[in-house]
């Protein structure tokens, strides 16, 4: 069967379709654990040019009890987690009153055992077999690992357990520095976002990670980078120096849950396969074009799903930012109203006050001796005192 140039058949499928340790030590155990990465051979079936012929179908079985163990992956992933657990614990010991929520506690380990499945899994003992495979493997590292991760907050986690001087010297100018700025603008991110899908499926990047491990795991990170970068200012839980607001998030979604489905059945229009790896393994059980069919249906369906999910977690949390804001003005008026009902009150009080010594002042004995009479007229013909005969 042709194997159809990935450029000439996205040409032709566009026309057809209609559609806290010390900083230094952290960077050189990152640096060393991405070289390790970067170099390590793969999996047992990864890349091998042996008999792939008389490899069997998939079977449901193999989706849980098929693993491989490699320690460039193991390690790092059980660094995170544990380095995440002890920050957790220790911003409970020290601020009981404002523990980490457990949600995001759940949401990182979770996303970290996303990439132990997407890459030691069943999906990686298949993906050099198996386009479709290859396509779920990276739908599992951009679509729910990457969100997941940036649900946990790492970064503000790092911000609670570090120095202040690591705050004040390191962490906070590295947020704010201009590259971070840049590469973190929505627009940027999107870009990149779906850019690396685009470029890597339809260009020789995609067949010479099949063939090359140091390619092969330095794509699987530039997906995960990219995706970090995405799913940041969207679902993240970490302040972003870009404050994109929920309809404009909503916006995002819509547009990237496009552009999957059309690369989605681009792959899918591509009436020949489109890399010579897959065309030349002749597995019994499915034909390269079929393989390539499914991988393109899995990008169009479950990517648009997954934008769709993550576009339902967008609206209901906008939701509930909005209700917290009802809630904070129906607060701030009840205080003033009740202000106004006490000035009220104290303004009557006051005027009662007034008012009862002014009565209190009217009602004061008089020089007849009876209150409320009239002083007598003054005659000068008699003296006061004396009867009226002995005058």
């Amino acid at each position: 069967m042709p194997v159809q140039s990935p450029p000439l058949a996205l040409a032709r499928a566009v026309a057809g379709s209609r559609l806290r340790p010390p900083a230094a030590v952290s960077a050189l155990a990152a640096a060393t654990a991405l070289a390790i990465w970067l170099a390590a051979p793969a999996g047992a079936l990864a890349h091998a040019a042996g008999d792939v012929a008389a490899v069997p179908a998939p079977t449901p079985l193999d989706a849980i009890a098929d693993w491989t163990f490699d320690p460039s992956i193991q390690v790092p992933a059980f660094l995170a987690a544990a380095l995440y657990v002890w920050a957790v614990l220790r911003v409970r010991r020290e601020h009981p009153g404002n523990p980490v929520p457990v949600s995001r506690l759940v949401s990182f380990l979770a996303g970290l055992a996303v990439i132990e499945y997407a890459l030691q899994g069943p999906v990686e003992h298949y993906e050099s077999i198996l386009f479709a495979d290859h396509m779920t493997q990276h739908l599992l590292l951009m679509m729910v690992a990457a969100p997941l991760l940036v649900m946990g907050a790492p970064v503000t986690l790092l911000l609670r357990v570090a120095s202040p001087r690591a705050r004040t010297h390191w962490i906070m100018p590295l947020l704010h520095s201009r590259p971070v700025r840049v590469v973190s603008h929505p627009i940027v991110a999107s870009v990149l976002f779906a850019g690396i899908l685009w470029v890597t499926h339809f260009s020789s990047v995609y067949e010479l990670s099949l063939e090359n491990d140091t390619v092969h795991n330095a794509e699987h990170l530039a997906y995960l980078t990219a995706a970090l970068l995405f799913w940041w200012p969207m679902v993240g839980r970490d302040p972003s120096p870009w404050n994109v607001s929920h309809p404009l998030r909503l916006v995002v979604m819509l547009l990237q849950m496009t552009q999957g489905a059309f690369l989605g059945i681009a792959i899918m229009n591509a009436g020949a396969p489109l890399y010579a790896h897959y065309a030349e393994l002749q597995l019994t059980w499915i034909t390269p074009l079929a393989d390539q069919q499914l991988a393109g249906a899995i990008m169009w369906g479950a990517g648009g799903l997954g934008f769709l999910a993550a576009g339902l977690v967008i609206f209901f949390d906008w939701m509930h930012v909005e209700e917290q804001a009802a809630l904070r003005v129906d607060a701030r008026l009840d205080r003033e109203e009740h202000a106004r009902q006490v000035a009220n009150a104290v303004d009557a009080r006051a005027a009662a006050a007034t008012d009862g010594a002014a009565g209190v002042e009217d009602a004061a004995p008089t020089a007849s001796g009876r209150a409320g009479d009239p002083a007598p007229a003054h005659n000068p013909g008699t003296v006061p005192g004396l009867p009226a005969e002995g005058r």
